[in-house]
């Protein structure tokens, strides 16, 4: 799948390293990375995989679960 790096919701290649980098400290997860990002999961998954990340799946601590939780309710 190609993933287009282009999106409307990330204005700064600093951003999306921030993003990165908070999802690589598990500051913030998978799910939760991919919204600030404006991309889906799938798509986060293989940007972090292509950057050379490891994808953690699953919530790793009780604030990434509640995360996760927060993100699947928002979803329409």
């Amino acid at each position: 799948m190609t993933t287009d790096r282009c999106s409307p919701h990330i204005d700064h290649t600093e951003e999306f390293a921030t993003i990165i980098g908070l999802y690589v400290l598990g500051k913030i997860s998978l799910g939760k990375a991919a919204e600030r990002a404006g991309v889906t999961r799938w798509e986060m998954t293989e940007i972090l995989t292509e950057a050379g990340v490891e994808v953690r799946f699953g919530p790793q601590t009780m604030d990434n679960l509640e995360d996760e939780v927060e993100t699947a309710l928002d979803i329409e």
